[in-house]
């Protein structure tokens, strides 16, 4: 339970780091999503990490293993539902008439 609740405060947080982004008038959507992009990157190195340490049997913690893979799977499924948004809001400008 003290997981969940640290995942719930750190995604407040976050919220709340985005807000005050907006709030400052140099709010940049490239850059964020740029510092998603590596910290996507950087969890995704660990899991493969956690991966090759699982099939080599020297995983010292099996939880924390599978942890930072889901992790890695729930950031990448994150990474792809903003790409897919994206995607479709370029296609949207293409059908705007000028």
């Amino acid at each position: 339970m003290a997981f969940i609740n640290k995942i719930s405060s750190a995604g407040s947080l976050a919220q709340l780091n985005l807000n005050k982004a907006k709030d400052s008038k140099d709010f940049d959507f490239a850059e964020v999503l740029k510092k998603e992009v590596e910290e996507t990157n950087k969890i995704m190195e660990k899991a493969e990490i956690a991966e090759a340490e699982i099939a080599s049997g020297q995983v010292e913690d099996l939880a924390k293993a599978s942890i930072t893979i889901q992790k890695a799977e729930m950031k990448m499924k994150m990474m792809l539902e903003v790409r897919n948004k994206a995607i479709n809001a370029y296609k949207e400008l293409l059908k705007t008439q000028i």
